[in-house]
Formats: structure tokens, sequence, C-alpha cells
């Protein structure tokens, strides 16, 4: 049975001062005698409080004998005249409207909810395509409130979320065992100019597992300046197996626009060598168990496992399945990138001049 709620009246704020400030009771014992929940009482209480600074309105309150304790110097106490005056106050001023009662926000706030965007990215693309419209507004905050709110629930709006918090990294990282990667360059000894991500042209790569007992994988590479991101089918985790993903990827793509790449210290890039020969690249490897030194690729993996969940396999997948979800995360605005989506800040970088104009010659070509 639906509940039905209705506003304290009058009399019946009359009684909460009676029993509060002549009886001494607390808010459950008030509740339970005028039936209604403890919270509308404890709400109720703090709304009605009066104060000594109140002295100065046009009438004071009716206060037991018991509270006069000095010339209007007495604590705070509840008042159903000024509770009753407050409540009348409240009715009059006009309510602000709902953001979401406008249809076209409306409208294009559920398509962005569908396509996975967070709150936080609706707002942000809002201002960037309705610049001077103010009713195609929404804070993310208020738009997490509406989609939490009780009559949403129904449509379970909660499920074109992003998954949660992540765990908290750990303080300290766990001992290198050494490592297995042949002709192994640190990031230490990358240009710190790459850092900055100014430079367009640098790399981050990685591998993401599918569930057993298939072995095949997925390739990932992510251009830096722009967090585009390019992935391949594998069909096991091998070195050989990745480094011809690699190739496929990087070898349509101009010279100056691929420098280099970071990878993790995973076994997958121990033939990072014939890449590097084959396209004239330079691989450098994050430290141990320092996976934020590859954040976009993390991020990038991350999108991709909300479309395929961990313990998902990849064997009925096609490659153009896989790559309907790149083109969809590469649509994607991001605030980072001041609510442009990576394509948008892709091509504009391939478009300007580049600095390399030296193209290496691909003399080593990756074959089965």
């Amino acid at each position: 049975m639906r509940k039905v709620y209705s506003h304290l009246s009058a009399q019946e704020r009359i009684r909460i001062d009676e029993l509060r400030n002549r009886e001494g009771l607390g808010v459950r014992q008030i509740a339970l005698r005028m039936g209604r929940d403890k919270s509308t009482v404890s709400r109720e209480l703090r709304r009605g409080l009066w104060f000594a600074s109140d002295e100065n309105e046009s009438h004071r309150p009716y206060r037991p004998k018991q509270l006069k304790t000095g010339a209007w110097t007495s604590r705070p106490f509840y008042s159903a005249m000024t509770a009753q005056r407050k409540a009348e106050r409240r009715a009059r001023q006009l309510r602000k409207p709902m953001r979401m009662a406008y249809d076209p926000l409306l409208e294009w706030v559920m398509t962005a909810l569908r396509k996975g965007w967070t709150p936080e990215l609706i707002e942000g693309r809002l201002k960037v395509e309705w610049p001077s419209d103010p009713h195609m507004r929404i804070s993310y905050e208020c738009l997490y409130q509406w989609i939490y709110a009780k009559p949403r629930r129904a449509l379970d709006l909660r499920q074109y979320l992003p998954r949660g918090k992540r765990h908290r990294t750990r303080a300290r990282g766990r001992r290198s065992k050494g490592s297995r990667i042949p002709m192994r360059v640190p990031i230490a000894d990358r240009p710190k100019c790459v850092d900055s991500r100014r430079e367009f042209g640098h790399y981050e790569s990685d591998t993401v597992v599918g569930a057993s007992p298939s072995r095949r994988c997925i390739d990932t590479q992510v251009e830096r300046r722009s967090r585009r991101l390019f992935a391949r089918f594998v069909p096991d985790k091998s070195a050989l197996a990745t480094a011809r993903a690699e190739y496929d990827i990087y070898k349509d793509i101009p010279a100056p626009a691929r420098i280099d790449r970071t990878w993790d210290n995973g076994t997958e890039s121990s033939c990072h060598m014939l890449v590097d020969e084959a396209l004239g690249m330079l691989a450098y490897f994050a430290d141990p168990y320092s996976s934020y030194q590859r954040g976009s690729n993390e991020n990038r993996n991350g999108r991709i496992r909300r479309h395929l969940p961990k313990r998902t396999g990849f064997d009925d997948l096609t490659d153009a399945d896989l790559q309907a979800i790149v083109d969809e995360i590469n649509d994607t605005p991001m605030k980072v990138l001041g609510w442009e989506t990576p394509n948008e800040v892709w091509y504009r970088e391939l478009g300007k001049p580049m600095s390399k104009t030296s193209h290496p010659k691909t003399s080593v070509a990756l074959t089965n």
C-alpha cells in the first residue's frame, strides 16, 4: 500500500510544543504519541527552533514558566508559533522548476546515459553543444540525485552508470623479480617532454585478457595526447602474436605520429624489438606495479570492460564487434580534452604540420 504524506498542521505543532517543552519527551516518544514518523518530528524540531536573536520580530512565542531562566537569554527551544510562521513562509515561496521537466534536455540526457556517459561528462558536453541555452544545463550532482530519486528507480537508470570507486592503491609496491624482457628501456629514460602530453605521437600499450578456457586477448594502444584507442584481437598472449597486432595497428599511421610507446612489464611485450626495427619506433617500460604511469591505457581498458566485463570470453566476437566498441569509446567526449572526443583531437593533430619529416623505411614486415 502506498504511503500518503501530509504536512503538519498548526494543532500538531502546538502538540509537539507541549510534549517537548512541558513533558520533556524525546523524539521517539513524541512520534509514538502523535502517530508520526520520528524523522518528521526530528526535522520539525530543528526547523521550529526559536533563538534569542528572534526577539526583534513583531511578536514573541509562548514560553512555559519552567523555561524562563532570564530575560530572553535561555537556549534555543522549539516554538509552535515560530514553526508555523516558518512553514507558511516556505509555502509562499516559489519553487524552482525541475530541470528534467524540460523535454529536450530529458531526451538528450537519456540518450547520453544509454551510451554510458557519466553525469560529469554530460554536464560538460551540454556546455559545448548548447553554449548559450540556459535550459540545456544540469550539474552532475543534480543528475546523480535525479537518477537515484525514488520516482526514477522504476526505470533503473543506475544500470547506465559506470562502475563505482576503485580499490585504493597500495602505499608501497611489491618487490620486482627482475626483468624478463630483452633490451628493456625503463621509463626513466623516456624524454621528459612526453610526460606533459603536449607532444603528439606517444602511446601506451597493454593487453586485455578474456575468460578461460579461451586464450583470445585484445591488444590495446592509446595515443597519450588525444587518448585515442586502437585495439586488435590476438589469438593468445604470446609475444609474437602481440608484436603482429602492434605492427598491424601502427603500420598505417604516419611515422611522425608514432614515435614511441610505453608498455607494462608483461612478457607479451618481449618481442618489442621486432616492431621497433620494422617501424622505427621506440619502446619504454613502466616501473613494476606502477600502472599509474600508463593511466590513459588503464582508463581505456576500463571502458572496454564496461562492454566486455571480466569473465567474458572473446571467442564469439568478431573484429567488427571490437571496432564498434572502439569507435564508441573514441566518439565519447572527455573532460580532460575540454569535452572534445578523442577522434576530434586525433584528426586535428594529424592535420598539423609535423616536425618529424623523415619517414623510416619499414624494412622488416611481420608476417605469419
